[in-house]
């Protein structure tokens, strides 16, 4: 009986996340586009970190309650399952030719957001070092901003405007869907940490196993809608943006805020070990297909797709 409640709770959790994300997602980017926020910020910073938001909260939560294997193994596995599934599934949809100058930018900046990471997992979370992390997001999204202004016109404008249509929508309405939406997010991720945690104690799991699949593809959805719906409109800058600057806000803003709230040794030697060479290879990888033709094609996307079920076993 437990078992089917924690099994519940997960679901109905990682459903709740899938749903709500989405429409706090939507309903932040068409009040920025309203209130004239430029398209690109909208792009590169509200609906990162929209996207990323669950993985913030389940990350934050975790730390909060000594789950720190939990909220580490959350970063690794949804920066995994960016760069590899959902990469690999919008390219497999429409291949992902890269015009946007402030996507190109993103990606060494997400890989050395990412080398960061790595390297305070290895040698042990601090404040210090998640303060740090909060101060390299900073740095990052200035740069992107910067060069995006000098980039004008950007091809990430109008994919974020088609997509967000500010034409046809009232303040007030988008209010409410963001708040909403917001509070949705946070009842889905204490629903899906709980059944994570009951699920990884009934089972014998790890905390870092969990983490790092079970919960990392639970607050992955919201990426999931994003990508699936620029995919059908055939909008490959918004997803590569989405998913690396998804990436760079997971490894600092979700890990450093982590850190910040409660800095505790992982515990899982998989985490800090083999699932950190699986993270930096993907990334790695998933930068090479968009620096060698500023595209990632179908046969990509397959490879990419490949690397996220060889990489699973990985975690145990």
């Amino acid at each position: 009986m437990k078992f089917l409640i924690a099994l519940l709770l997960l679901a109905t959790g990682a459903l709740l996340l899938g749903f709500a994300a989405d429409q706090l997602v939507v309903g932040a980017a068409r009040l920025a586009r309203l209130w004239r926020i430029s398209a690109v910020v909208v792009g590169v910073a509200i609906v990162g970190l929209g996207t990323s938001t669950p993985e913030l909260l389940v990350s934050a939560f975790a730390s909060a309650s000594g789950q720190t294997d939990i909220a580490v193994g959350n970063v690794i596995g949804s920066n995994v399952v960016n760069l590899t599934l959902l990469l690999g599934v919008g390219a497999l949809i429409v291949p992902l030719v890269v015009m946007s100058g402030t996507v190109r930018r993103e990606a060494p900046l997400t890989f050395l957001a990412t080398l960061v990471f790595a390297i305070v997992v290895r040698s042990g979370p601090s404040r210090a070092a998640g303060a740090l992390l909060l101060v390299l997001l900073a740095v990052a999204l200035t740069v992107a901003f910067v060069g995006a202004r000098r980039d004008r016109p950007d091809a990430l404008a109008p994919e974020v405007d088609d997509l967000f249509d500010p034409a046809h929508h009232r303040v007030g309405p988008e209010v409410l869907r963001t708040v909403l939406g917001l509070a949705g997010t946070l009842a889905g991720a204490q629903a899906l940490l709980t059944g994570a945690i009951d699920l990884a104690e009934l089972a014998g799991l790890s905390d870092g196993f969990v983490g790092a699949t079970i919960v990392a593809i639970g607050t992955a959805l919201p990426e999931l809608v994003t990508v699936v719906q620029s995919a059908r409109r055939r909008e490959p800058d918004l997803i590569v943006g989405n998913l690396l600057g998804s990436n760079l806000i997971n490894s600092c803003a979700v890990a450093g805020l982590s850190f910040l709230i409660r800095p505790a040794e992982v515990s899982d030697p998989t985490l800090t070990g083999v699932s950190l060479v699986v993270l930096l290879s993907v990334t790695l990888l998933a930068w090479v297909f968009l620096a060698t033709k500023r595209e990632v094609s179908r046969i990509e996307g397959g490879i990419l797709v490949a690397c996220y079920g060889a990489a699973l076993p990985l975690f145990l």
